[in-house]
């Protein structure tokens, strides 16, 4: 049909928390070793356009939600005509991370709007039991922290 598959949208939405995690400095395999899990347990998807073919597109990435046990994310996938807001050449898809808490910010961004959604995660240890990360891991529970707060390191 010449359009992006629909489940495509949903690796792209965990490209944007990688990217998020790894802008903190830490990377999603350093994250597990340390014994932080990170399922997903609710998924809301909204698709407003397709993405076509070829189609530069940028995925941006907030927190809306975080606690010790779960994280709740927000995403936006956008068509950029012309340049893509990122500092990076990744090729037609790129991520864009929003430390800003207000709601506002997402209305504001480039590009045309292809799919919305959010997902919520627990953070779970080794044998998949729910663990508190500010015990687990707490230079990652202080940047998250940090990020959602807005403040800069």
């Amino acid at each position: 049909m010449g359009v992006v598959y629909h489940a495509n949208y949903l690796n792209w939405f965990e490209i944007g928390r990688t990217e998020m995690i790894r802008e903190l400095g830490f990377s999603y395999r350093e994250m597990e070793e340390a014994g932080a899990l990170l399922p997903v347990v609710d998924l809301d998807v909204k698709y407003h356009q397709p993405a076509r073919y070829d189609d530069q597109v940028t995925v941006f990435t907030r927190m809306i939600d975080f606690s010790p046990l779960r994280i709740h994310y927000e995403y936006e996938v956008r068509r950029m005509s012309g340049e893509v807001p990122s500092d990076r050449d990744a090729g037609t898809m790129t991520g864009r991370v929003l430390s800003d808490p207000d709601a506002a910010t997402m209305m504001a961004l480039p590009g045309e709007l292809l799919t919305s959604g959010t997902t919520r995660h627990v953070w779970l240890n080794r044998v998949w039991k729910p663990s508190r990360l500010d015990k687990n891991v707490p230079k990652l529970y202080d940047a998250l922290k940090d990020t959602l707060l807005g403040r800069k390191e």
